[in-house]
């Protein structure tokens, strides 16, 4: 498929619009599409060839996660995916466990001991509501209604489109899921 062809969201953008997608989020910005997802996006069901997500799950609670992974795929094609960057509490643990003060973004001024650090990181100063490991969004988007759940690297893709992974960024502390309807 052509690039000009292809219908790409980035679904939890923030503040900052990306050049060449749809982009949606609560916050409004120039280029955003201002919509929560918890009452359902504005757009077409199977209009998106792919849409992104990076570490904007988190910020609903349980309760929504479900309904949100619905909507998703309410509105990516068949054949299409879902690619969901997530903070991984697996390896904030493991880096608390062995004592790795540099894993951690939180700096001294907030937080000096590694306990607080790990707390602060993983509820990303109260924006975060929930948390992730990989097989708990694997069992989410399966429930949603997404046919192939894969586990992807930072940058790499399974999807057939190697730009759905451009946004990337967060790579120490996240990992990479991609769902396909």
């Amino acid at each position: 498929m052509r690039a000009d062809t292809v219908r790409r969201l980035n679904w939890g953008c923030g503040e900052r619009a990306e050049p060449g997608w749809v982009n949606s989020d609560l916050k409004e910005g120039d280029g955003i599409v201002t919509a929560d997802i918890r009452r359902g996006l504005p757009f077409k069901a199977n209009w998106f060839d792919y849409i992104v997500s990076v570490h904007a799950l988190p910020e609903l609670a349980y309760s929504d996660l479900l309904p949100a992974l619905r909507e998703l795929h309410r509105i990516v094609k068949r054949g299409g995916t879902v690619r969901l960057a997530l903070p991984d509490l697996e390896k904030g643990i493991e880096a608390y466990q062995r004592g790795d003060r540099s894993y951690f973004q939180i700096p001294d001024d907030e937080m000096q001991t590694l306990g607080g650090k790990l707390v602060v990181q993983l509820v990303w100063y109260g924006y975060s509501r929930t948390i992730f490991v990989p097989d708990f969004v694997d069992e989410l988007l399966f429930k949603a209604g997404f046919c192939a759940v894969d586990r992807v690297e930072f940058g790499e893709t399974r999807s057939g489109y190697p730009d759905i992974a451009s946004l990337d960024n967060r790579r120490l502390e996240s990992f990479f899921v991609e769902g396909r309807k």
